[in-house]
């Protein structure tokens, strides 16, 4: 991989953290973000970040939280700066002076069948169909959805293979017949508009050599929201939840879901059964049991 681009000039430090990253597997992205926050903290001290001491780094986070940086930022500057003093300064005193900022869990926002029918309908072109169709149909993470090549689509074992996903890991995706069928309308499509290349990526960029990008993805789902007169907020990563939830509601094995969404813990997708309306509606309130008993009828459920 090549080494990171920036413009400032690179210090045999950041240099040391970028081999320890590499040779630990961190992707691009993780690489990038870890850089940045240990930048960060360092314009902070204003000297280098190998210089700190436990006090430096308890004034770094109290600054943070007291010009209201939210829990996101806070808890990746914890893990890049555990990996800097743990890693690649061998400063575990370090690491062990950074504290992880707790908040609640918020619930997913999840699409009806009917909503996500609409959604589809509304997006803006065969290919942006086909795209979303993936991210619902399939549970792909937005990524994972733009970074599809046209081999990844393997219609004879009915299976779509992710390569590379969320922790630098393979998995095989789910693949219907009515997901097929609607890949290969934008197939077609594409190889008669002449954007569609032998082995290349199955959602091209703006050139046929680079994927999609995230962001039009992003921008796609929110202008067919809008067409669809649906008012939630709504994002690619949505339909993804949208795929686990409705999957609940078939009831399809909890750990087979897991396994579809490329989940190492359980308990990552044990979170959409909370927001599984069959699964709350299964449930017989204890009001319900209390009337019926009053009027000496067999409780429901």
């Amino acid at each position: 991989m090549a080494t990171l681009s920036t413009d400032a000039p690179i210090t045999p430090l950041r240099q040391r953290m970028q081999q320890d990253m590499l040779m630990r597997g961190l992707g691009p992205h993780t690489q990038q973000d870890y850089v940045r926050h240990v930048r960060r903290f360092a314009a902070f001290l204003g000297r280098a970040p190998d210089t700190a001491a436990p006090e430096d780094i308890r004034r770094f986070q109290l600054y943070q939280h007291e010009n209201g940086v939210g829990p996101a930022t806070i808890n990746g500057a914890v893990s890049a700066l555990r990996f800097l003093f743990t890693v690649t300064l061998k400063r575990r005193d370090l690491a062990r002076a950074l504290v992880v900022t707790r908040y609640p869990r918020k619930l997913p926002e999840v699409l009806s069948v009917e909503e996500a029918a609409r959604l589809l309908e509304a997006a803006p072109g065969i290919k942006y169909k086909a795209a979303l169709g993936v991210a619902y149909g399939a549970g792909l993470r937005v990524s994972e959805v733009a970074h599809l090549k046209v081999d990844d689509i393997d219609s004879t074992r009915m299976l779509i293979r992710v390569e590379q996903g969320k922790g630098r890991k393979d998995r095989n995706a789910m693949l219907s017949p009515q997901l097929l069928e609607l890949l290969r309308l934008w197939w077609r499509e594409g190889r008669r508009r002449g954007v569609m290349l032998p082995h290349g990526w199955l959602f091209p960029g703006r050139s046929c050599t680079d994927p999609i990008s995230s962001r039009q993805l992003h921008r796609a789902v929110q202008e067919a929201a809008e067409v669809a007169g649906i008012r939630k907020r709504v994002s690619p990563h949505t339909l993804r939840h949208s795929f686990a939830t409705h999957l609940l509601e078939q009831d399809v094995d909890i750990r087979v879901i897991q396994v579809l969404l490329g989940h190492s813990k359980l308990e990552t997708t044990a979170l959409y059964t909370k927001v599984s309306t069959r699964t709350i509606h299964a449930v017989a309130g204890p009001l319900d049991r209390l009337m019926a008993l009053m009027e000496g009828k067999t409780p429901p459920g």
